[in-house]
């Protein structure tokens, strides 16, 4: 087949490329140039030039033509904007969630036009193909699973992307590498929000929304225990950065319009249960709502899964009650539902 690979300058897509051509495909490299130069270039050297020079060199080495495309405009109206918007309304961003559906399987499809047949990522997923549907498949590394951050993809988008590392292990990913003997071998894997890179997402709130401080309230008994600099720089469970002694102290709620952050050290006392929240705009990958009501779910990237059941309401909303309790729920993640190994779809948190 012709296939574009996205390469990020990291060892996961450079073996994506590297079994690909083992396999005889038509290849063509692509780097997305996302990094906000002229906005965020007070905070230190550009990190893409570092990963762009190792996807030159991993297309060096295997003879892949590489092209790299900018991306800044588009990231900026799409991932950037929410993010800062997001923040500013009290609620959680996820911003690698959104780059996927809208710029890598998104705006990227669309610069590519019908040339490519598919487009390859080094993300550990897997694809299914069942009665003429494309199913997205957790990855066999439980611990290194992607799909939380695929779940908004459409059909279309599923049907077209490919994931050639979802059956192996990271270890297994790491070993190929050093047997292609892959300038990225040792490279260690990339943390924090895509368009940042390095650099802290306090910096790049502070750049956006500025300090505005504020009370730490101390949620059981209304006493104002310290000072913040700002709502923004809290999320609902946060437990560090805080800054008080006599802890651990959790974030339990946010007054936006106040600008208060309530704060607790019994945040795990039973009064304090968390496992019922509202959810709105669900996206399903089948194209289709399930017939079932009842799913396994992730809040975030990782392991933990919760089993959980859906009250279907109205205008695409619903409540989601947990097995469980879960006291990191905030308004603005995502909520991933699955079926086994199938990633259905997901929906936003609307409520805790």
């Amino acid at each position: 087949m012709k296939i574009a690979v996205l390469l990020s300058g990291g060892v996961d897509s450079s073996v994506a490329l590297s079994l690909l051509q083992q396999q005889g495909h038509d290849l063509t490299a692509f780097y997305l140039k996302i990094w906000l130069e002229d906005e965020l270039a007070y905070l230190g050297n550009c990190p893409w030039q570092e990963d762009l020079d190792y996807a030159q060199k991993v297309c060096d080495k295997l003879d892949v033509p590489l092209e790299v495309i900018s991306m800044q405009q588009e990231y900026h109206d799409r991932i950037v904007s929410y993010t800062v918007s997001e923040v500013a309304a009290g609620r959680t961003p996820s911003p690698d969630v959104l780059c996927n559906k809208f710029i890598k399987f998104g705006c990227f499809y669309d610069k590519i036009d019908e040339s490519f047949e598919k487009v390859a990522t080094g993300h550990y997923a897997m694809i299914d193909r069942t009665d003429g549907l494309f199913a997205l498949k957790k990855a066999k590394d439980s611990f290194k699973d992607q799909t939380y951050f695929l779940s908004r993809l459409s059909q279309a988008q599923v049907a077209r992307a490919l994931f050639p590392i979802g059956h192996l292990l990271k270890s297994e990913v790491r070993s190929l590498a050093q047997g292609f003997d892959l300038p990225t071998q040792g490279r260690k894997d990339s943390q924090g929000i895509c368009f940042l890179g390095k650099i802290k997402f306090s910096d790049f709130i502070k750049h956006h929304l500025k300090d505005r401080p504020g009370e730490l309230i101390e949620f059981e008994t209304g006493n104002a225990v310290g000072k913040h600099e700002g709502f923004w720089y809290y999320t609902v469970g946060q437990r560090k950065g805080i800054g008080l002694s006599g802890g651990p102290w959790y974030v339990v709620k946010k007054d936006v319009i106040k600008n208060i952050v309530y704060i607790s050290k019994n945040y795990y006392s039973e009064e304090k249960l968390r496992n019922t929240f509202a959810v709105a705009d669900f996206n399903w990958i089948s194209g289709a709502s399930p017939s079932k009501a009842e799913f396994d779910l992730k809040l975030r990237h990782g392991e933990n899964l919760y089993r959980c059941s859906i009250e279907f309401l109205a205008n695409d909303t619903g409540i989601v009650k947990l097995q469980g309790s879960d006291q990191g729920i905030a308004p603005g993640q995502f909520a991933v539902f699955y079926d086994e190994d199938i990633c259905l779809g997901s929906a936003v948190i609307c409520s805790e």
